[in-house]
């Protein structure tokens, strides 16, 4: 099914009950000044203007509009391999003028009068997914779940039920403004928001807002286990974190996948990770597979495949076609190539981001071979980041390893440009704001792509 398809779904969707929010808490202070802009300051923001289209835009800040709202002053955000799903029009229910950004951190600037624990000015990183922290799934820390926070129904008609609303992330998610600007809305403030010490400067508590959750909950929730041969898709920021966490938990070796204008990250992350072995599918002799030479590599094929890809990335002409056509959302070649390359009674975990449907799946070895197919779903950042936090402060695992830029926030039109085009071996980069404090010994130089 078409993603353009979905939308005859809204009128077949069911209510979420009383307990989702209201179109309130689908806010941008870009698209609708006088509503939910505060007119005593204008903030930079970057905003999607269509496909391939986004731009720096000046708007008021966000105002408080809930009991339990935080507006954050924004010391630091990112750019997400997810984002690029946005940039390029592939994800449903985006709109002109939305405010991106899922990763972000901050400093406390106002906050409503329910709000508890947190101090104005307090240093503090936000989960990229919002939870009310009440609910059946919220109480067990699985937070991307909240059924409160995202009152779609086109996603509840497409996919049965709603996960939680998501910063920066289209309607389809809540329609919240995100955090790739100077200042950003966090609703359930006392809940979304993670105290960072001082011994954990931005340039690492950032990245508890998604990536380091999103990759922990990928080796965790497929299950990599001592002695494991696990095999990675994707070499970027989330398959490089994915491989040295597969590492921590016990995998006797890894093999990481990529090519093409993507090359060059093995051997980026062959550099930070030294035991990784590597395989570049666009040097493969003809006829040979990426699953032949798996099984060459390793008898019977690995035990763990992780995709950190997506579904937007078609490699044969076939699927090419009817994404274009719309004949489907999602290409399955890369789950079709996991489900073959590993051993029988294998374990497949999707993180990349899929949003629809997909056609040609190869349910037959899935069913006949035994092989556990495992969506991991956007990770509950809740669930792991005071575990990750610790991690971080004892030095288990280090952010410092995909980080290879820093830019100011003024210049992100240009350096989405240059990441889609996956240019200047940018890796993870941290975007500075007016707020941010001095670079954290060991981080990247800021680096200008503006004359």
């Amino acid at each position: 099914m078409a993603m353009s398809q979905s939308a005859n779904l809204a009128e077949k969707a069911m209510g979420h009950g009383d307990n989702a929010v209201t179109e309130q808490n689908m806010t941008n202070p870009a698209r609708d000044r006088a509503k939910y802009g505060d007119p005593s300051e204008n903030m930079k923001a970057l905003a999607w203007m269509g496909k391939n289209d986004v731009q720096m835009i000046e708007c008021p800040k966000p105002k408080i509009l809930e009991d339990r709202d935080v507006i954050l002053k924004v010391t630091g955000s990112t750019i997400c391999g997810s984002d690029l799903h946005l940039y390029h029009g592939s994800v449903v229910e985006l709109q002109k003028g939305d405010i991106l950004g899922h990763e972000f951190c901050g400093k406390v600037d106002s906050m409503g009068p329910g709000v508890k624990g947190l101090e104005v000015g307090q240093r503090v990183v936000a989960s990229f997914q919002i939870a009310c922290g009440e609910c059946m799934y919220c109480k067990k820390k699985l937070s991307s779940q909240c059924e409160r926070t995202n009152s779609n129904t086109i996603e509840n008609a497409m996919y049965g039920g709603r996960t939680a609303g998501m910063f920066g992330y289209s309607h389809f998610t809540g329609g919240f403004a995100g955090g790739q600007a100077e200042y950003v809305r966090v609703p359930f403030g006392d809940v979304n928001l993670l105290k960072l010490p001082d011994d954990v400067p931005d340039e690492k508590g950032l990245y508890l807002s998604d990536v380091l959750a999103t990759s922990w909950n990928c080796v965790v929730d497929t299950g990599v286990k001592e002695g494991d041969v696990v095999a990675i898709w994707g070499a970027g920021p989330i398959g490089e974190m994915c491989a040295e966490m597969s590492f921590t938990n016990g995998a006797s070796r890894v093999i990481m996948i990529d090519g093409g204008n993507g090359a060059w990250r093995l051997d980026f992350c062959k550099e930070k990770i030294p035991k990784l072995e590597l395989l570049n599918y666009t040097d493969l002799p003809h006829g040979t597979s990426v699953t032949s030479r798996l099984k060459e590599m390793e008898h019977g094929g690995p035990d763990v495949a992780l995709e950190c890809v997506a579904g937007e990335y078609a490699k044969g002409w076939a699927h090419r076609f009817e994404l274009m056509v719309g004949a489907e959302t999602d290409t399955s070649e890369i789950v079709n190539e996991m489900i073959t390359s590993v051993k029988n009674y294998g374990r497949c975990g999707i993180t990349g981001v899929y949003v629809g449907f997909t056609n040609h799946f190869n349910i037959g070895s899935l069913m006949e071979r035994g092989i556990r197919l495992i969506g991991n779903g956007q990770a509950p950042v809740h669930l792991y980041w005071e575990q990750l936090l610790q991690m971080i402060r004892e030095g288990k695992t280090d952010p410092y390893k995909m980080l290879t830029h820093r830019v100011k926030v003024e210049e992100m039109d240009e350096v989405y440009k240059i990441f889609n085009e996956r240019g200047d071996k940018m890796q993870k980069i941290f975007v500075e704001t007016r707020f941010s404090d001095p670079p954290a010994p060991g981080t990247p130089a800021l680096k200008t792509f503006k004359s």
